[in-house]
């Protein structure tokens, strides 16, 4: 399973990297301000649909019912299966998007309140979410065949595919954008061919496999009926940090100009370990849970959570580290420009320190909640998640006031612990998971790799002002030895403290 998580780690590096570029493209050349506001809403809401429904609730439902099939039932059931979803999913899909298209100034009045009466502002945001929401519609039937090569473990495309997105983006702003009178509608028509080409890509594997669709809506299919049971619940449960995080836009639409800018800069910066290895370990783990599951062994399946949570607690705990003690360098280093400024740097980083809070909660919901959906229990989660939100709103309220934008962050962050925590206890009282040995003498052994990686990049960070009076060359040769030799006294001082590589790939 290591290499599998290699892989899908590997390209989800590359992606996250071409993210940065990305927003290093988008500050550089537009900036914080009311136009990248209405862009990041516009952005958003698909944003959230597809995380809502295709990373989402789609993706726990549909690959453990796939598993099932694949492993107790012939070759033809399982196309007609496929071919049911997938007419089932495209049609419910055309529908979302014809509302989401026609609705579109009431959407934008939902969920970014405060963009009304405020000039140009609300109807720019209109025009790009009628050019964006459509991207659920590609990207939605991109999770449905990844989710089918995963089952076969084919993950290499899966994991490739976000690139496009990332590419087609910085295509746009930087040949598009010049050549309209609103530059920063290009960013949405890049939305829109990302969506195009990540679909094309997943064509030609589905054939090699033979899986290739025929669009047959069918719901009233055994198999999509038990997807859609298992979907309702889970709409909710896989998605409460994205919901967390619309709450926190909708919010931050009544603060100041650029408040939303800032934690979209900060959340990217948090969302780079998230992504790399909350996404990659989900996406390995969900699958052969599913099938541990299905073949009735549930030792295996105690065990593969185990490692899954050792390789967060080895790898998540130094992210979550370095991005708070490197927060102003990183955002500096990254996005400041003639129009991304010292207090547009000031106030990103506020935030992203809020969200390094829950760092380790938000990779952690990764892991566990597939414990969950592997055996088609959804209920579980939903319960937690309603106590997630309601942590998560109650603390918008206490912290926006003192910390405005960085408040919303903070809340965020706070209710994915909560969330992560109660997920663990409730996999432990159903006794689908036994922590297996040896868990105090790995917690001490990274305590103390921390306190040495800590101290290196405490001595040789330097003050956010320093950074800020440097060229931009002058602070990327800073990080690019100062992030090696703390890595490297982490994982040093791991290794002399006794933890090996068969501590990571022995599941």
């Amino acid at each position: 399973m290591f290499k599998s998580l290699s892989t899908v780690g590997f390209y989800t590096l590359l992606s996250r990297i071409l993210g940065f570029v990305r927003d290093m493209v988008f500050a550089q050349v537009f900036g914080a301000g009311a136009a990248t506001d209405a862009f990041f809403v516009a952005f958003k809401i698909p944003n959230f649909l597809r995380r809502l429904f295709a990373e989402g609730a789609f993706s726990v439902a549909f690959v453990p019912v796939l598993t099932e099939y694949r492993e107790r039932r012939d070759f033809a059931a399982l196309k007609h299966f496929v071919d049911h979803v997938a007419g089932t999913l495209g049609l419910v899909l055309l529908g979302v998007v014809g509302v989401g298209i026609l609705g579109a100034p009431a959407v934008i009045a939902l969920f970014a309140p405060g963009f009304v009466g405020e000039g140009a502002q609300f109807p720019l945001a209109v025009e790009m979410l009628r050019l964006t929401f459509p991207y659920i519609l590609f990207i939605s039937l991109v999770a449905f065949a990844g989710g089918i090569m995963n089952a076969h473990g084919r993950f290499a495309v899966p994991a490739f595919t976000p690139v496009l997105l990332n590419l087609s983006l910085i295509a746009c702003a930087l040949w598009l954008a010049p050549r309209l009178d609103r530059p920063i509608v290009a960013l949405a028509w890049g939305v829109l061919l990302a969506g195009v080409l990540q679909f094309l890509l997943q064509l030609p594997w589905l054939a090699r496999l033979k899986l290739l669709p025929s669009f047959r809506p069918a719901p009233r299919d055994e198999g999509v009926r038990r997807i859609l049971r298992l979907m309702l619940p889970a709409l909710f449960g896989i998605s409460v940090t994205q919901l967390n995080l619309l709450i926190d836009t909708l919010i931050a639409s009544f603060l100041a100009a650029g408040s939303i800018s800032w934690l979209y800069y900060s959340d990217r910066l948090m969302e780079f370990p998230v992504g790399i290895l909350g996404v990659a370990l989900g996406t390995v783990v969900l699958p052969k849970l599913s099938r541990q599951h299905a073949g009735a062994s549930p030792r295996a399946f105690s065990a593969t959570l185990d490692w899954a949570l050792r390789v967060v607690v080895l790898l998540a705990a130094p992210a979550a580290l370095g991005l708070l003690l490197l927060a102003g360098p990183l955002i500096a280093t990254l996005f400041q420009s003639g129009v991304f400024g010292v207090d547009d740097v000031r106030r990103a980083t506020q935030s992203l320190i809020a969200y390094t809070a829950g760092l380790f909660g938000f990779v952690a919901i990764k892991v566990l909640a597939p414990g969950f959906y592997a055996r088609q229990d959804t209920r579980t989660p939903v319960r937690i998640a309603v106590i997630a939100m309601l942590v998560n709103m109650v603390m918008n309220l206490v912290l926006v006031w003192p910390l405005r934008h960085a408040g919303l962050a903070l809340a965020t962050s706070l209710s994915a612990l909560v969330n992560a925590a109660l997920l663990l206890r409730a996999l432990r009282a159903q006794d689908a998971y036994r922590p297996s040995a040896g868990w105090a003498a790995l917690g001490a052994r990274v305590a103390a790799a921390l306190l040495v990686m800590g101290a290196v990049l405490w001595g040789g960070g330097g003050t956010l002002d320093e950074w800020l009076g440097m060229a931009r060359s002058a602070r990327v040769v800073w990080l690019a030895w100062l992030i090696p030799v703390a890595a490297a006294a982490y994982f040093v001082t791991l290794f002399l403290l006794g933890v090996r590589k068969r501590d990571f790939v022995r599941a």
